[in-house]
Order: structure tokens, then C-alpha cells, then sequence
């Protein structure tokens, strides 16, 4: 993506650390988590390819067909899934933004850089993503016990089974794709 190298080389560790704490997140012994997390960890480190600034390394056009094919075929995937869960819904919406970004690489002159893509489309996708990011920012607020209630104490979990670094997971993810958007 195109910007300031800095924040480039930053939002490329963020997205690389998320993919892979989606992959700690496969060792759940929950299967739904264990999908979930498997969609999360390619996007994280589709996330973190894509964000590589141009100035260090500037992808050949075929990498960009080779992201949307990858991201393409996880939007099928997702909407498969849509079936059953309505959470892939926004696994949906994340890589049909993914193969959006890398069309707009394919089609812009110089192979790549910002500023191509279409508007209205841009601009649908950073209310979603400016949307979720602040839905997933409340959901990882502590709510406060009400006076006198007990906190169950509960066994030892997983680093798979735990479900606020899950969120925080799909929290960066969604910052990160807001952030690749202002480039697009």
C-alpha cells in the first residue's frame, strides 16, 4: 500500500502479529473458534503482505492478481459459512475489501499507487470498517458486576479459548483494514 513508510512498516507488524495470534487461536478444541481463527490468520497475514510500503518493495501486477485470487476464493468461502453463522458475514465483507484493494493495485497506473479506486465503493467500506472497529472497541470495554454478584471462576483456558484476545484480534484487523482503505 501507498503512505508514509513508518506507519507502512507498523501497520505491516500489527497485521503479522495478529495473523499470528489467529494461529495460537487454531489450537482451540472448539471447531467453530478453530475456522474462525483459520480465516482470521489469512487475512491477518494477507493484511500484513498487502501493507508492505511501496517504497521498500513494489509487488509485480501479478501479486495483486495473486491476492485477489487468494482473497476471492475466502470470500466464497466465507459466504459458504454465512450459512451457518452470521459472524462470517464480516469475514465476507473483510476479504471482498481485500480483492476490492488489490483490483484497484491491478487497474491503477504505475502498477499500484493510491488514490484509484472508486469513491463510493471506498467509502462504503470505511463506514464499515470505521463501524465495526468502534462496535468491537465497546465490546472489549470491562462491564462493571453488579454489587454483590459472584465471578465464576473457571478452569484453565487455552490461549485459543480466550475470547477478549479474540476480539482484540478482530479489533486490529479491522483498524488495520481501515487504515489500508485511506490509501485505496
Amino acid at each position: 500500500m501507498h503512505g508514509p513508510v513508518s506507519p507502512g512498516w507498523l501497520l505491516v507488524a500489527l497485521c503479522a502479529v495478529t495473523g499470528g495470534y489467529c494461529l495460537l487461536r487454531m489450537r482451540s478444541a472448539v471447531e467453530e473458534q478453530r475456522l474462525a481463527a483459520g480465516g482470521e490468520a489469512l487475512m491477518g497475514f494477507g493484511m500484513a503482505a498487502m501493507a508492505v510500503p511501496a517504497a521498500a518493495v513494489a509487488p509485480p501486477r501479478w501479486a495483486w492478481l495473486t491476492y485477489a485470487a487468494v482473497f476471492g476464493a475466502a470470500a466464497v468461502r466465507a459466504l459458504w459459512s454465512a450459512r451457518t453463522s452470521p459472524h462470517h458475514l464480516h469475514h465476507l465483507v473483510g476479504a471482498l475489501a481485500m480483492v476490492y484493494m488489490a483490483a484497484v493495485m491491478v487497474a491503477s497506473p504505475g502498477g499500484g499507487h493510491g488514490g484509484a479506486g472508486l469513491p463510493l465503493v471506498t467509502g462504503v467500506l470505511l463506514v464499515y470498517f470505521a463501524g465495526y472497529v468502534l462496535w468491537a472497541g465497546v465490546r472489549l470495554l470491562p462491564v462493571p458486576a453488579a454489587a454483590g454478584a459472584r465471578v465464576p471462576v473457571s478452569g484453565a483456558t487455552g490461549w485459543g479459548d480466550r475470547p477478549e484476545l479474540a476480539r482484540a484480534c478482530r479489533l486490529s484487523m479491522g483498524i488495520g483494514m481501515f487504515a489500508m482503505l485511506m490509501t485505496v
